[in-house]
């Protein structure tokens, strides 16, 4: 039985692995257990998510902690995403041994300065530039008292992003993150390792399909935007279906589509229909106007789906640049999407495919990876 040791501050329940934050948390316990590390889990609990005993098969232990919620969270230079997730509790259970400690997200790093772990080795896992995010959350919201949260909410992540340097490593999911962070934290050790993820073979049929597939959760207001803009600026009036598939879709975007007959919506799939819906699309496409991050639907994409079609920020330092068809404007996306019409995937697309995403986003070799930076193997 190995002898490596591993603390991991998780800011949610992350099992299902259903949504991004939550999808690289699992895979990598997962991994890291397949691996023999052993690993201590405590998480914060979010409602709405129940606990999970589909993880005590990875963990030595679990410890469930309640999300600190309410004005006093609020009231606070500290973010509230990260000052809900202070635990007392939590901290007498981390003080207990010398393992090193992984901090998932910025979410989870309350505790990253604080003195008592002076002699411990703390590890940040990076998913997001998160005052950039939440800016761009601000602009994507309509609702005025939404727009002033991710407002007020960005502008604290920014100061509180500095607390950072206080992490004996970081570990950092896209090229671009990783250039950011070194720029801001010199002589910090900083690492590119890509997103954990639920894929490890190629799984996508040949020939061609008879729609092109948007999906994701379409509540966040970064892909109803994305949605919205592809219904009323490449779709309508165009000859090619679009399949909009993702939870909880708003009004707004469900009213959008129904004007059109070429565009159709899919609320809340399960996860077999949605897999059936990106394998047998012609053209997966996915936009973003938030160039942070790596999207990890992107990923999913490109080992189960067809043609992929993306805006530049989607790619944001991922190197998977060579993987994908790539346009800006609506103009010369509808450009693309005429051209992919009448071509297959073939079996040569496949294989360029296996050979990237095998070298970069190999879940066996980035735990061995991670494993080497934390415990110098």
């Amino acid at each position: 039985m190995s002898e490596h040791h591993l603390h991991i501050v998780s800011f949610d329940v992350p099992y299902p692995p259903n949504y991004g934050g939550v999808i690289d948390v699992f895979y990598k316990i997962r991994e890291l257990h397949r691996k023999g590390v052993r690993l201590h889990l405590h998480i914060i609990e979010y409602p709405g998510r129940n606990r999970a005993p589909e993880l005590e098969q990875y963990c030595e232990e679990i410890r469930y902690y309640p999300r600190v919620t309410g004005i006093r969270s609020v009231l606070s230079i500290v973010p509230y995403i990260v000052k809900s997730r202070r635990s007392e509790e939590m901290m007498k259970n981390l003080l207990k041994d010398k393992y090193p400690i992984l901090f998932e997200g910025l979410h989870s790093c309350y505790y990253i300065s604080d003195a008592r772990l002076n002699d411990r080795l703390l590890i940040y896992r990076e998913s997001n530039i998160e005052h950039r995010y939440y800016y761009n959350l601000f602009k994507a919201e309509h609702h005025t008292g939404k727009k002033l949260y991710f407002l007020i909410e960005s502008l604290k992540l920014k100061l509180f992003q500095h607390k950072l340097k206080h992490a004996g490593a970081m570990l950092v999911v896209s090229d671009d993150d990783t250039a950011y962070l070194k720029k801001h934290f010199p002589g910090k050790q900083v690492f590119y390792l890509p997103s954990f993820h639920a894929n490890s073979d190629i799984m996508i049929p040949e020939g061609k399909g008879e729609y092109t597939l948007y999906h994701g959760n379409i509540e966040v207001p970064e892909n109803e935007a994305a949605a919205a803009f592809l219904i009323g600026k490449v779709f309508a009036g165009s000859s090619h279906r679009l399949i909009i598939a993702g939870m909880n879709p708003p009004q707004r975007i469900v009213q959008l589509a129904s004007k059109h007959s070429n565009i159709s919506i899919i609320a809340n799939p399960g996860d077999e229909e949605l897999f059936s819906l990106i394998r047998n699309a012609h053209v997966n496409i996915l936009v973003t106007f938030q160039a942070t991050g790596l999207k990890l639907k992107l990923l999913n994409t490109l080992y189960n789906g067809r043609h992929c079609l993306v805006n530049p920020p989607m790619l944001n330092g991922t190197g998977l640049d060579s993987l994908c068809h790539i346009a800006s404007t609506p103009e010369a996306l509808i450009k693309k999407l005429d051209e992919l019409k009448d071509r297959p995937f073939t079996h040569a697309d496949a294989a360029g495919r296996k050979q990237v995403l095998g070298s970069t986003y190999s879940n066996s070799l980035n735990a061995d990876r991670m494993i080497g930076i934390i415990f110098g193997r």
